[in-house]
């Protein structure tokens, strides 16, 4: 029997398979596409279902995490209900933007929190508004430690982190009123002041779950506080969070722990960015970094979950990547780092999604190819509320504009980038006094 006539069968199995979203799943996938040979109407990969957790997705575009400081006083508000639902598709995720667990933990201005009982109330809206347009929304959890200022601090006090080491004067931060200043030295954390971080990271998960959340993220990347404790070049510490990669790793997993404890496993997700050098986040072995918190993973999925998994595990990769070509053969840094990626993949036993750079094509190679099970995207998500629809159909692109990122304005720049219809229509429409 020809392949050929078992094309359209295989091609059902799999979009009706959404657990299919490990490596087997991923090379069922790719020989039921070799199966349907040149028939180009079979949509990618990227757009076939995929679980995370017990949930359901219906494709595989991922709202980033995106810090946009449109919430005044910390609370979230209508704008962001709309922002949010804008961006949302039946069966898609969407990850918050960093949501203060704490009122030690912003180094944004206008930054929501979720550690208030009003926080929580101001959350519910927006969490509706995406349930009732079918999709699925999770909430990061951020704790940015040594990267803030006294001026978000209660009383003035000095932001917390693994050291007392404050960041390098060439990195500044952006304050209420709009200026820049640099990082005040940090208080580095007591062994004794740690547990009662852990805790709010635990009480404010639950919190996401009374605002009807379908889980949440765990922030551990780009130089913020739990990324203070797992980088070498941050950490120096000497007691039990400082030296070896079980000590560096112990913060983490004492917040993983408390979390899950809380929630179970699989309403928890975990960022990581082994090799991402934000905010001075070095560590002068990414890979054994990145290998050691795969390993605790899958023995805690294995032995202390009783099988059950994260929802998904996200790593950040450079930005650069995105440049590079299978046929390089420089075997520079950023060759390293693409390998650190597929290292990472291969030996994690779970839902994989990887974020940085990504183009299109880029994200349906990596997803049919196996190395990521999901793709979230940032910048392109913020100029393309419809992007789902754009990438399924490869439709032109909005461009961003960076300098309303972090603006705070309600709508320019936030909920008025256009739909594909809206383009279209301009594009369409005679100018007057044409003789169209």
């Amino acid at each position: 029997m020809h392949l050929s006539t078992l094309s359209k069968p295989i091609s059902r199995f799999i979009h009706s398979q959404p657990t299919l979203c490990s490596h087997s799943g991923s090379q069922i996938y790719r020989a039921a596409m070799a199966a349907d040979g040149p028939d180009t109407t079979a949509a990618p990969a990227l757009f076939s279902p995929c679980k995370i957790g017990k949930i359901e997705l219906s494709h595989r575009v991922v709202l980033a995490p995106l810090t946009r400081c449109r919430a005044p006083g910390e609370l979230p508000n209508a704008a962001m209900e709309e922002y949010y639902t804008q961006r949302t598709t039946p069966g898609g995720l969407l990850i918050t933007e960093g949501t203060s667990p704490s009122d030690r933990a912003a180094g944004f201005p206008r930054v929501p929190g979720i550690y208030k009982e009003e926080q929580v109330e101001a959350w519910k809206p927006i969490v509706d508004a995406v349930h009732a347009k079918g999709g699925i929304i999770f909430c990061q959890l951020w704790h940015v430690g040594r990267a803030s200022h006294s001026v978000f601090q209660p009383v003035g006090l000095k932001p917390v982190s693994s050291t007392d080491k404050a960041l390098p004067e060439k990195y500044k931060i952006l304050l209420p009123d709009g200026s820049y200043d640099t990082h005040p030295e940090p208080h580095a954390l007591s062994a004794d002041e740690i547990p009662e971080i852990v805790d709010q990271y635990r009480s404010c998960a639950l919190n996401a779950i009374k605002a009807g959340f379908d889980g949440i993220e765990i922030h551990s990347a780009h130089g913020y506080l739990i990324d203070q404790f797992l980088k070498d070049n941050i950490n120096d510490r000497t007691d039990a969070y400082g030296g070896s990669l079980d000590n560096r790793t112990r913060f983490l997993f004492e917040v993983l722990d408390a979390v899950v404890s809380a929630l179970g496993p699989e309403r928890v997700a975990l960022r990581i960015s082994p090799a991402i050098m934000h905010l001075d986040g070095m560590d002068s072995n990414p890979l054994a970094l990145g290998s050691a918190i795969v390993h605790r993973l899958n023995e805690r999925q294995r032995r202390q979950w009783n099988g059950a998994k994260l929802a998904y595990l996200h790593v950040t990769q450079p930005r650069m990547l995105q440049y590079l070509t299978t046929n390089s053969s420089r075997g520079g840094p950023e060759e390293e780092e693409a390998d650190l990626i597929k290292a990472l993949r291969s030996a994690y036993d779970g839902t994989f999604m990887c974020s940085g750079g990504y183009t299109r094509e880029l994200a349906i190679q990596a997803v049919e190819s196996g190395e990521v099970d999901l793709v979230s995207f940032g910048r392109l998500f913020i100029a393309n509320p419809d992007l789902v629809k754009r990438l399924r159909i490869d439709a032109p692109l909005n461009k961003y504009n960076r300098a309303t990122f972090y603006s705070g304005d309600p709508v320019v720049g936030y909920t008025d980038y256009p739909f594909l219809e809206e383009t279209e229509t301009v594009v369409a429409a005679p100018l007057e006094g044409s003789r169209l």
